[in-house]
């Protein structure tokens, strides 16, 4: 009998937690240990519900973690969140005592990678199109019969030797002269409006090219736009439709 009754009795050296205590100091451990951070992933289960608060999952090819972004901080959000999107987030980790889930609580959001590229390219077009710089009236006309064409393009690249095949082809007597430059690359931007303003300067055709041959969408994204006062044709690549270059 004194046997079992110690098998019974209550021990106080434990410290027995309950679910809500561990689940309340687990939330502070993270809370503690972590500062805000930056996370890139890919937007899934995107949840919309009529509080204005967004949930979502965040994850990579071996992971996700849950997410909440809160009403007051979606509605300055730049750009409409959508499942398989590539993100960046400045979170706090956390964790929703409730349900006792890992979670991280979203501050700010924005597109990552190529996303954000085509982000800073779409508002770019929407200002200069606002300016009125894709008018059809701004555009100057071009030359029926150039008295000489000048190539604003990369010396050793496929564009320029293309371009070159087909004027001989199709006009032999028509002059022609390259202004070398960079048309991808971290210089890219720089030589190609420093050899558009030499062309200008020098005023030597009566027709402009700017081109470049192949390449992926992000490596086109030098070639935007430079007041010009003779006219030009600006040809940025197959693979990229979208440039603002095309719009001129």
């Amino acid at each position: 009998m004194p046997q079992d009754s110690a098998l019974h009795s209550p021990d106080f050296s434990r410290d027995i937690y309950s679910v809500s205590r561990l689940n309340r100091e687990v939330r502070a451990v993270l809370e503690g240990s972590f500062p805000l951070l930056w996370v890139e992933g890919e937007l899934s289960n995107l949840a919309q519900p009529a509080s204005g608060h967004i949930y979502f999952s965040l994850k990579d090819p071996v992971a996700q973690a849950r997410c909440a972004m809160f009403r007051s901080k979606r509605l300055l959000l730049g750009f409409k969140p959508a499942n398989h999107r590539q993100v960046l987030v400045r979170a706090r980790v956390g964790l929703y005592e409730g349900h006792g889930e890992f979670q991280l609580i979203v501050e700010h959001m924005e597109p990552a990678g190529e996303g954000a590229l085509r982000l800073r390219f779409e508002r770019l077009k929407q200002r200069l199109a606002t300016e009125g710089l894709f008018d059809e009236s701004q555009k100057r006309p071009l030359p029926s019969i150039p008295r000489q064409v000048g190539l604003i393009t990369s010396p050793s690249g496929a564009a320029v030797r293309d371009l070159l095949t087909v004027l001989e082809r199709r006009f032999p007597a028509l002059p022609v002269l390259v202004y070398p430059a960079q048309v991808q690359g971290k210089s890219a931007a720089k030589e190609l409006v420093a050899a558009l303003d030499l062309a200008n300067e020098r005023a030597e055709c009566d027709v402009l090219i700017l081109a470049r041959g192949g390449g992926r969408w992000k490596t086109c994204r030098p070639s935007t736009m430079r007041p010009s006062r003779v006219p030009f044709v600006a040809r940025p690549s197959r693979w990229s439709r979208g440039s603002v270059m095309r719009s001129i």
